[in-house]
């Protein structure tokens, strides 16, 4: 019996890289991540890589963008007709959800931490992309809980809160979550 192989368009390799480039980023940051790893988990070659995408730095805000856009899609589809505390309880609630996916919260924490280290190797671009998707959840979540920048502010500090909790491992019964009033720990 012949064997059948699919063949991928372009955008479903492009989906592909993304998806290999945020969990592979997710796991060894910007600068510990190798675009040869990267193209062995999606099954291509390296020059295949740099045919869609033109470099490293290009996959990586790929995968950032992802990374950020999955957060809003969780938060909006949770808060949808909602406004003010009831919208960011809701987004707490379900931001608790999508930290449970390793790959996605490691990906924020290195975008964070791969800025600094961009930055001493001369990689700007890198930082702009940061910030520019950052400011853009921001605003997007700022918007839907009212407009109050102090309010956003407070739902970022818990969100980061959240984040360096959840990734050192802190158990969900560990006296660190009491603090949490409407929102707690991953199950």
């Amino acid at each position: 019996m012949a064997k059948s192989s699919i063949r991928m368009s372009a955008e479903e390799r492009r989906e592909s890289v993304v998806r290999a480039a945020l969990i592979e980023f997710a796991r060894g940051g910007y600068h510990g991540t190798s675009t040869e790893a990267i193209a062995r988990r999606v099954g291509v070659s390296q020059p295949y890589l740099f045919r869609l995408f033109p470099g490293k730095q290009a996959i990586f805000a790929a995968a950032a963008e992802r990374c950020v856009e999955e957060t809003w899609r969780v938060f909006d589809e949770a808060s949808t007709g909602l406004s003010g505390s009831a919208a960011a309880e809701a987004m707490s609630d379900a931001y608790m959800g999508l930290v449970e996916d390793r790959d996605q919260l490691m990906m924020q924490m290195q975008l964070y931490v791969s800025v600094s280290a961009a930055r001493a190797a001369g990689e700007e671009e890198i930082g702009e992309t940061a910030r520019r998707l950052w400011e853009s959840l921001f605003d997007r979540v700022r918007i839907r809980i009212g407009g109050d920048m102090e309010d956003a502010t407070r739902f970022f500090s818990y969100g980061m809160l959240i984040n360096t909790l959840v990734a050192l491992g802190y158990p969900p019964d560990h006296r660190i979550w009491s603090g949490f009033e409407g929102c707690g720990p991953p199950a």
